[in-house]
């Protein structure tokens, strides 16, 4: 007699992520697991299922993890002025003035500008928007989430003047080109104070953009996302919304570095249920390369004198490490520069020494020193982000100089720490894991660009990247056991795509589409 399931799927080229990394033609789904794994024949010889899915030779992998992103920043974007893409400064400002026209608001904010897109890559000042929008309050974020462009009716309301200090970051001043003055470009810290005056999201608008952020992420494939710092109440709200049914991903949520929550969550413990795993904090060491704000050994080859900054001085990094030590939470930290790169790593080594299987992270490891690298062999995770190096690659640079030869160093990291966590970064790039998968494997962007790829000795195998993905972001995660490969007892999260990753022609990686996306056996 054959066992009842809830679901089969056969015919399938299903690539299993397990140990040896086998492949199979058919699984059985039961109770939101992976009940039985292997040939179509074995698999409906023991099985009968109401639901049967023949995948007609389509590609099937565990779901995707996306091991470093924003999600519930994503959401919230989508209420927001939308400036990716821009080409120019003159086209921020029309998508800026389309959208009040479209969505008055009492504060109007956008996100997406990248001024080395632009023909002129310089920051811009505040000189049209105090133009455009005397009266209102304006905030336009960088891409990469490390700076704002805010007009002077913000800077008022906020209190900053002239006098104005902040340390870890920069609040830019200017006498040329006929400006005289504090620009409305504020890097890093400065921008909390303008956080500070920025109407809060009702419960409406939180519950919209968690919604918003799973519709885009699951018609992607990701069935988990690693929340790059959230705090408490919204760790909470998504808790509630797993709990009745609202939300269906997985979430990996870094507790945002504010002592209330992180005291809060140290007292409480790790926080773990089928969807929702909260034991680590997310703690930023420096800025970004493309606001100049990553702290570097020496000055940035474009900016002579200018080494950046810590968003976090290194004491406070000692000393919170120094408690998440005696507790059971990860350690995650923001390093892009050498300098920021190389204090958390002896942070991190000082106060580990004697503990194994620790798991604490580099979020993005991306500009390290020879031998620098060799601190990964101690069992700290690198989790990079392979879109950068082809979004960055074309300024980099300018900025590094001979370091550049030791930035985006995946291969190398690899090589060091064993394995690679890999994410997006969304929205500072594209949600698109295929983007992600396309960018470590060839080392190029969408247009073919640079032909032999951008340090290519760095590029990722395919099937290192699937594991980067998959079971390694899971391992990271310390849920390995659970998800990340297509095994019998762990949850039957899985994606069925139109192409196959693992064969189709370099240039078409960056094209598939995820045809459907299933968590615990359920199509979303």
């Amino acid at each position: 007699m054959k066992e009842k399931v809830d679901l089969i799927i056969v015919n399938a080229n299903v690539y299993t992520v397990n140990d040896a990394f086998s492949k199979a033609q058919a699984f059985a789904v039961h109770d939101g697991k992976f009940l039985a794994v292997g040939a179509i024949d074995e698999i409906r010889e023991k099985y009968t299922s109401d639901q049967l899915i023949d995948a007609d030779g389509r590609t099937i992998t565990p779901g995707l993890i996306d091991a470093h992103c924003h999600f519930y920043g994503l959401g919230l974007n989508q209420q927001l002025v939308n400036l990716v893409g821009t080409t120019s400064f003159e086209e921020v400002l029309d998508k800026v003035k389309e959208f009040h026209v479209a969505n008055p608001k009492k504060f109007l904010r956008g996100r997406g500008w990248d001024q080395n897109d632009w023909e002129i890559k310089e920051f811009p000042t505040k000189t049209e928007l105090d133009s455009l929008f005397p009266d209102i309050p304006v905030a336009l974020e960088r891409v990469d989430g490390h700076a704002y462009l805010v007009n002077q009716k913000a800077l008022d309301m906020a209190g900053i003047d002239w006098s104005t200090k902040v340390e870890g970051g920069e609040i830019e001043k200017k006498w040329k080109d006929g400006f005289s003055g504090i620009t409305g470009i504020l890097i890093d810290n400065p921008m909390a104070l303008i956080d500070s005056i920025m109407p809060l999201p009702t419960l409406d608008d939180k519950i919209k953009a968690l919604k918003d952020a799973e519709r885009i992420c699951l018609n992607h494939g990701l069935t988990t996302v690693n929340d790059a710092g959230i705090d408490r109440n919204t760790i909470e709200l998504i808790d509630s919304l797993q709990q009745i049914g609202e939300l269906s991903i997985r979430v990996y949520a870094m507790v945002s570095n504010n002592k209330e929550d992180v005291d809060h969550f140290i007292y409480k413990g790790p926080i773990k249920t089928d969807r929702l795993n909260v034991r680590s904090v997310k703690v930023y060491g420096d800025g970004a390369l493309g606001s100049r704000g990553a702290a570097l050994k020496e000055p940035y080859s474009d900016l002579p004198g200018h080494f950046g900054a810590m968003v976090t001085p290194v004491e406070e990094i000692e000393n919170l490490a120094n408690r998440l030590a005696i507790s059971e939470y990860q350690m995650n930290t923001h390093a892009i520069g050498d300098s920021a790169n190389i204090a958390v790593l002896r942070t991190y080594k000082k106060v580990l020494d004697g503990q194994k299987d620790r798991r604490w992270k580099i979020e993005h490891a991306q500009i390290l020193t020879e031998g620098d690298f060799d601190y990964f062999e101690s069992g700290i995770i690198p989790s990079v982000q392979p879109t950068h190096a082809t979004s960055d690659m074309y300024w980099a640079e300018n900025r590094l100089g001979e370091r550049i030869k030791g930035a985006y160093a995946y291969k190398t990291l690899l090589n060091k720490a064993g394995l690679v966590a890999l994410g997006t970064d969304f929205p500072v790039e594209d949600v698109s894991p295929f983007l992600t998968f396309y960018a470590a494997v060839s080392r190029k962007d969408t247009s073919g660009f640079p032909k032999e790829g951008f340090q290519v000795e760095e590029a990722l195998s395919r099937e290192e990247t699937l594991k980067g993905m998959t079971i390694w972001a899971a391992y990271s995660n310390l849920e390995e056991d659970e998800k990340g490969s297509i095994e019998p007892g762990k949850f039957a999260d899985f994606v069925i795509y139109d192409k196959d990753m693992m064969t189709v022609p370099l240039e078409e990686i960056s094209t598939i589409r995820a045809e459907q996306t299933f968590v615990n056996g359920v199509v979303r």
